[in-house]
């Protein structure tokens, strides 16, 4: 079956609304303006595939994509922080599947790079998640630099999730490191 053009047309204007959702978590310890999911999902994606060639993953496009992809729900059930979440019974799956379900192979492709996210089974799902935690801990270091409370808290939280040594690395350079040092250097140019 053909793919409409209107109904893929539809769906990315869909996608659009991610650049409107905040990261709904950041709220909980103070931070007024939090990051929009799409703007945490561009560098996560980004991350997926540095993270990817570094654990000599055979084909980095395909985390990377999985990355660009592991939010989209957040379209229709918006950004649903843990506390929130233990009380709710929704279906992050459903969302999916009606959001993909019109889109012939392009929809069946990117459902599964989804729930290769959601499920951590296959080995670049594994690595697409660690991208996902290791984008939020760059992301609470920030915070963190601007005073933000217990964010030293949350980057510690996030070891215990990480499941590839070479993420684990670089969240423990990470909660020592100073931020500056990326581009102090770069004034001698």
């Amino acid at each position: 079956m053909k793919l409409q053009t209107k109904k893929l047309i539809n769906f990315i204007f869909e996608l659009g609304q991610l650049r409107r959702i905040k990261h709904e978590g950041w709220r909980i310890v103070g931070v007024d303006n939090p990051e929009s999911v799409a703007e945490h999902s561009l560098r996560a994606a980004q991350i997926a595939y540095i993270l990817a060639k570094m654990e000599n993953y055979s084909n980095p496009e395909e985390v990377c994509s999985m990355v660009v992809f592991h939010d989209i729900e957040e379209c229709r059930i918006g950004d649903i922080h843990k506390v929130a979440n233990r009380y709710l019974n929704f279906k992050k799956n459903l969302a999916i599947d009606e959001q993909t379900k019109d889109l012939g192979e392009i929809g069946k492709a990117i459902n599964n790079l989804w729930k290769q996210v959601e499920e951590k089974k296959s080995r670049a799902g594994i690595i697409a998640k660690d991208s996902d935690l290791l984008e939020a801990a760059f992301t609470a270091r920030e915070y963190k630099e601007k005073g933000v409370p217990l964010m030293d808290l949350w980057l510690k939280n996030y070891l215990q999730f990480l499941k590839t040594e070479t993420a684990k690395q670089i969240l423990n350079e990470l909660i020592k490191i100073d931020l500056i040092w990326w581009w102090k250097d770069l004034k001698e140019y």
